[in-house]
């Protein structure tokens, strides 16, 4: 299964634009729990040079006759974006990176499902590889989105998840967004497992519409597995 499905951005507006060397962001407000088709922010080359913008989360092909396309492409694998017809053209022209202070992955517990917030190991900011593209409708609505690229899990995530998103060092920023394609193999790789770490989550996260900071609260690992403990 090729998802990564929900993450967060909490690290402050200031944080962000130093951390991408950019000074044109608006100031933003945190996000505990940012879903499939919403709005979600994205840094990509514009006409000025580097730009923000606020893409759907669903990538829609500039070739689709519907929108809805968008639904079934919240993720596009690493292993095959050159394949694809609905990646082939973001890859060569419009890459982005997709700020974020961590993601989730669930764990089943029976019926129940237990999510995990995965960071790295200090809590840093980090950028996941996206693609987007710039859709228009017949009646001419036009509706900007993307998707986040993932690639197999490294051995933190891989106990909850078989993929993870495409998590690129501050160095490979220019190169994604820049960069030829025969470069990308080489950063479009599992983040070290090392340098990330995981702790289960309040399950008010597992509803896509709830949005506030208890989504970040750690709960009790008594009665559960951790995801480094797991064994799949």
């Amino acid at each position: 299964m090729n998802m990564c499905g929900r993450f967060a951005l909490t690290h402050e507006t200031e944080l962000i634009i130093r951390h991408f060397e950019t000074n044109n962001l608006p100031s933003i407000l945190p996000r505990y729990n940012v879903a499939p088709s919403q709005s979600i922010l994205a840094l990509h080359k514009g006409t000025k040079g580097r730009q923000w913008s606020f893409l759907k989360w669903g990538l829609i092909p500039s070739w689709s006759k519907d929108s809805d396309i968008g639904n079934k492409l919240i993720n596009a694998k690493a292993e095959t974006l050159r394949e694809k017809p609905s990646f082939r053209e973001a890859l060569k022209k419009r890459r982005c990176l997709i700020p974020a202070s961590g993601f989730y992955e669930w764990q089943k517990q029976g019926k129940e499902r237990q999510p995990y917030y995965f960071i790295g190991n200090e809590g840093e900011l980090f950028a996941m590889a996206g693609l987007w593209e710039s859709w228009k409708s017949s009646n001419g609505q036009v509706i900007e989105s993307c998707t986040i690229v993932t690639t197999e899990a490294n051995k933190t995530v891989a106990p909850l998840h078989s993929r993870m998103p495409v998590i690129l060092s501050s160095d490979s920023y220019d190169l994604w967004l820049d960069g030829d394609e025969d470069c990308l193999e080489k950063i479009i790789i599992p983040y070290p497992a090392q340098k990330m770490k995981a702790y289960p989550v309040n399950k008010v996260v597992n509803n896509a519409a709830y949005d506030a900071e208890d989504c970040l609260e750690e709960v009790s690992a008594i009665g559960l597995q951790t995801a480094l403990d797991l064994d799949l």
